[in-house]
């Protein structure tokens, strides 16, 4: 099993679209293509909480998780839900991506 630490850098007066997308169509797709969501937040402080977006995925292995996001992205459905949230202009200037494994004195996730 490997988590993946997802960092989102929105644009500029994006925030509010990017966490729409998420609520209404990016966690359903991600469900359907094997990525299991582990939580999503927001950071609390300013200046980072206007326009971030932090979340875990869960993957069976990394190459799973290859597949998962090919499969996503060749996805007819994520392709329309981001040409049309998109159509004023990108959400995100920047995505961070890691790759994280539990140590072995880590509480297991539920």
């Amino acid at each position: 099993m490997v988590y993946e630490l997802r960092v989102y850098h929105a644009s500029p007066g994006k925030m509010g679209d990017l966490l729409a997308r998420f609520r209404d169509h990016t966690v359903k797709l991600f469900d359907r293509h094997g990525m299991k969501s582990v939580a999503y937040w927001n950071p609390v402080d300013e200046p980072e909480k206007s326009n971030t977006l932090i979340y875990i995925l869960q993957h069976p292995s990394r190459e799973a998780a290859a597949a998962n996001w090919k499969a996503f992205q060749d996805d007819p459905e994520w392709k329309i839900v981001k040409e049309k949230s998109e159509a004023n202009g990108k959400l995100t200037v920047k995505i961070d991506s890691t790759f994280l494994e539990l140590t072995d004195f880590s509480p297991s996730p539920k």
